[in-house]
């Protein structure tokens, strides 16, 4: 808000009511442009030009087949112990085998779901109860292969 004693708050305050006016008395006019004397513009043309090539063109590395590498076959995979492998049949297969019933429409008896139930929750306590109470080791990097 200008101050009424201030000299420079009120010219401001002046321009910016005559600026006002002015939007206000022109509202709705159109500006009319003049058209400039430039050139239109042309638009480059969209065929390429092929060089004269041999279509036959051989690319041929400068690896001798000897020096390539060829990595070796990796070992298999080794099987968990038969305990912990139970665990994840249990924390993996039941859930499966629950799917398959579910959709198949197959209705399980009771003592089969509680059993299945208790499958899946004993493998999965004992895989957490397995687990390592040590942090890592900063300077590990994860799994190797």
């Amino acid at each position: 808000m200008p101050r009424e004693d201030d000299p420079e708050s009120a010219d401001l305050a002046r321009e910016r009511e005559l600026e006002w006016q002015q939007i206000i008395e022109n509202f709705g006019e159109r500006v009319v442009l003049e058209p400039e004397d430039e050139t239109p513009y042309e638009a480059p043309s969209t065929r390429f030009e092929r060089d004269d090539e041999p279509d036959d063109v051989e690319v041929a590395d400068d690896v001798h087949p000897s020096d390539a590498f060829v990595p070796p076959s990796p070992p298999p995979m080794p099987l968990p112990p038969a305990d912990r492998l139970l665990a994840w049949l249990g924390v993996f297969g039941v859930p499966a085998v629950v799917l398959v019933c579910v959709v198949a429409g197959i209705s399980l008896p009771t003592w089969t779901a509680m059993l299945l139930a208790a499958a899946f929750l004993g493998g999965f306590g004992y895989l957490v109860a397995k687990m390592s109470d040590e942090p890592r080791d900063p300077w590990d990097d994860g799994a190797v292969l």
